[in-house]
């Protein structure tokens, strides 16, 4: 019985053939290698933030200690720069952030209605040219703003409204941003026909088709279509520039401009507190469309 144990023993201490060997040392190299990995994320995602660390921290700084200094961490709390910022312009900084959220609500409207009515026709409709319409919309994406602003702005002239909010929200009505109508076409084209087919069957056209069918599953795409038109108006200076005279309807980004005067000194301090108030908006908005954003792109890229 002894040299039966012993034997059974020594066969299974001697390795199988083929049998996979894991070294010690194996897992605490897959440790380091995490532990580096981690590193070198944290490190970036730090580079990313410091320039946003460092203009929150400069808010609460005096004019005289913002540029000398490159800690995140102010020596002294005073917010006297976002009580001077919010009254240093000709009206409060509530009137910009109004001016401003007014654009965005008329855009985000126009796009959801407009895009979505055209990426229906495009996805479902049969016509003529439908091919070359859609290219031809999709050349579109490519032509950069400072290529139209001149025509536009002397059609917005001739009508008369100019230094009003008019010509920043009507193109949004006519589904002038094809990567909008791009990102609806896709998704529409991932759902079913037989949903069309079952519609049609009991009566409903293309309008009940739409707006009582497919649309209520577009609500990923729409989703993502308002976060982007919100972020990108809401960030937009050159447009707003343009059309915009009258200082009482300045928009955010405009009114920030009018901090720096390179005539006369500028108020860094009051500048930086506003503008941390601007970027408020944009991440509630991120923070509470985060999900919609990642799913009305994930079910849209591959279809």
């Amino acid at each position: 019985m002894t040299d039966l144990a012993t034997r059974s023993q020594n066969v299974s201490a001697t390795p199988v053939p083929g049998a996979a060997v894991t070294p010690r040392g194996r897992s605490g190299w897959s440790r380091a290698k995490s532990v580096l990995r981690h590193s070198a994320m944290l490190a970036v995602v730090g580079i990313t933030l410091y320039p946003i660390l460092w203009m929150i921290a400069s808010s609460f700084r005096p004019d005289g200690q913002i540029f000398g200094t490159a800690s995140i961490i102010p020596e002294q709390w005073d917010v006297s720069n976002y009580v001077d910022g919010w009254n240093a312009l000709g009206e409060p900084f509530g009137v910009y952030l109004m001016n401003s959220a007014i654009i965005v609500l008329g855009s985000i409207i126009g796009n959801l209605v407009s895009c979505s009515m055209a990426a229906y026709a495009f996805a479902r409709l049969r016509f003529r040219f439908q091919g070359p319409a859609f290219a031809l919309m999709l050349v579109t994406i490519m032509v950069p703003i400072h290529a139209v602003i001149v025509p536009q702005y002397i059609l917005f002239s001739k009508l008369g409204l100019v230094n009003s909010f008019i010509p920043l929200i009507l193109p949004k009505l006519l589904a002038t941003d094809a990567f909008f109508i791009f990102l609806m076409v896709q998704f529409i084209r991932g759902l079913p026909r037989e949903l069309d087919e079952a519609a049609r069957i009991d009566g409903a056209g293309h309008f009940r088709t739409f707006f009582q069918i497919l649309l209520p599953l577009m609500k990923p795409a729409l989703a993502t279509t308002a976060i982007f038109t919100f972020i990108w108006t809401w960030n937009d200076f050159f447009s707003q520039l343009v059309y915009l005279t009258d200082p009482a309807k300045y928009t955010v980004p405009v009114a920030l401009r009018s901090f720096i005067d390179a005539q006369s000194g500028s108020s860094y301090g009051a500048l930086f507190a506003m503008s941390v108030v601007s970027i408020v908006p944009l991440i509630l908005a991120f923070a509470f469309g985060q999900k919609y954003l990642v799913r009305g792109i994930a079910t849209t890229g591959g279809k």
